[in-house]
């Protein structure tokens, strides 16, 4: 199966009725669908918009989809490609979604960096008004692809573990 019926399928499975998947780019449609899966039976819904952040990365930012952008060009420039030329909407569209309207950044970094995703997630909680951060990895290019989303949350609940390196990076090698 291509990513592009992976993903049709993910989301006939898990979501129901969004139309606007259907227009996304990959990236945004794999970090959207991972975030469906996650958030599924997640409190952080109950919280306020402004509580929950989000902190991803991945390798290749929006490169797959500049690439197809740019076979475009040569003859008219799609508008629809030309929206997701940038890594960090693949956070808004989870954002609209959910309606999260907390603080939010995108790093690009060559693999998975566990500890940047511990303290910087962590370091939001402690300083903001942030009370859940989504973070991880969602990557796509070509038919490869990985995706790990974590949710941490300023007060851990039920069987939490801890936020560490450590702890992500075995969640990470897991999932992927």
């Amino acid at each position: 199966m291509d990513l592009q019926e992976w993903l049709r399928a993910g989301y006939d499975r898990f979501s129901g009725q969004y139309p606007k998947f259907h227009k996304m780019d990959a990236l945004s449609k794999l970090g959207w669908l991972a975030a469906e899966v996650l958030l599924k039976h997640a409190p952080v819904q109950a919280l306020p918009p402004e509580a929950v952040g989000m902190v991803l990365s991945n390798r290749s930012g929006s490169l797959d989809t500049d690439i197809r952008y740019y076979a475009t060009v040569k003859d008219i420039a799609s508008p629809a490609l030309f929206v997701y030329t940038l890594p960090n909407i693949v956070m808004g569209e989870i954002c609209i979604r959910h309606g999260f309207k907390g603080e939010n950044i995108f790093f690009v970094s060559e693999n998975f960096d566990a500890e940047l995703m511990s303290s910087y997630p962590a370091q939001l909680l402690a300083t903001t008004p942030l009370q859940a951060c989504l973070c991880g990895w969602v990557e796509v290019m070509g038919d490869d692809y990985e995706v790990a989303l974590f949710l941490l949350e300023k007060t851990p609940k039920g069987q939490a573990s801890p936020a560490t390196a450590e702890a992500l990076n075995e969640r990470y090698k897991i999932s992927t």
